[in-house]
């Protein structure tokens, strides 16, 4: 399913063990640590400047690049590792390269689902255990519908309200739907959103990636970072809840809505093999991401050199 894999997992333990509270408790201290200290990063950022915060920008930008072409090659290992899932990687990267924004990646995930109904049936069996889940079928069928109701909702209240906390939630909320494959699929969602483009620059994004993957917890909470940068004042620390909320909420909502028909799902060899298509696809978007713009913005040419004025002696170096 689309969402944080390791978050769902936390939050589907703790609602079999404690119901609904029991989720909600797993959900908040698995997430919690890493959103904290990335919004701390967030705030302190805003007041890191001079050659300090410069250089520790190009490091985070550069630490980025490597860590999203380690994610893309051990995803291609995993996700697409014989010849027809290999094409449907290459072809999910030319349609994101080619179709800006969202609706390449998109149309990407979509045809990488037909691609896999087509051509890789026998590369991805059926379970042959079922799944007992003490959650409701009705429970299951409002959860599907308020994911739904809210995917195609929030859109439409965006634009019709210009209201900065709706775009907020809809752009999060679009992201955190559509991501399949790892949390890692999510940088080129978010950063095709116009909310978070029109205020968040290319170096804060990247240099909020990095920090990202240095400290623990699921790589979704990225979204706390960036919900923080846009806002100011006491406004940033709510725009950073509505954004983790808005993230992870589908993700939450398709593992309830998915419980209670798991048992009939996880063993159809054609819904595996859909989905093999998509992750398939995903590891694309990821390399694409990775071309532009995780490359294209932090490997810009050699280091230049370094400034020795007003160091003594440098006058008679070299």
């Amino acid at each position: 399913m689309p969402g944080p894999a390791s978050s769902q997992v936390g939050f589907a333990l703790g609602l079999l063990r404690g119901g609904t509270l029991g989720a909600l408790a797993a959900w908040t201290a698995f997430t919690l640590p890493s959103a904290l200290l990335l919004m701390l990063f967030a705030l302190g950022a805003v007041h890191l400047g001079g050659p300090v915060g410069d250089g520790l920008l190009m490091g985070l930008k550069a630490v980025a690049v490597a860590v999203v072409a380690h994610a893309v090659m051990g995803m291609a290992t995993t996700l697409a590792p014989d010849f027809r899932r290999a094409l449907i990687a290459a072809a999910g990267a030319a349609a994101a390269l080619l179709v800006p924004g969202n609706l390449g990646q998109v149309a990407a995930i979509g045809a990488g689902i037909v691609a896999g109904l087509l051509f890789c049936r026998g590369v991805a069996g059926g379970a042959d255990h079922q799944l007992r889940v003490p959650v409701s079928t009705t429970v299951g069928l409002i959860s599907v519908g308020l994911f739904a109701v809210l995917l195609m909702g929030l859109p439409l209240l965006a634009g019709m309200m210009a209201n900065p906390w709706i775009a907020t939630a809809d752009a999060f909320y679009r992201s955190g739907a559509l991501v399949f494959g790892g949390g890692h699929v999510v940088l080129p969602l978010l950063q095709g959103e116009p909310a978070i483009a029109e205020a968040v620059s290319q170096d804060q994004y990247l240099a909020g990636y990095g920090v990202a993957q240095a400290v623990p917890g699921p790589l979704f909470t990225f979204a706390a970072f960036l919900g923080f940068n846009l806002e100011t004042g006491a406004d940033a620390w709510l725009s950073a809840a509505v954004a983790l909320i808005a993230v992870f909420l589908p993700g939450l909502l398709l593992v309830i809505a998915a419980l209670p028909f798991w048992a009939s799902v996880q063993t159809s060899p054609l819904a595996r093999v859909g989905v093999a298509g998509a992750n398939a696809s995903v590891v694309g978007i990821l390399a694409a991401a990775l071309i532009t713009p995780v490359v294209s913005s932090a490997i810009t040419g050699p280091a230049p050199p370094a400034d020795c004025s007003g160091v003594p002696g440098a006058a008679h170096a070299g």
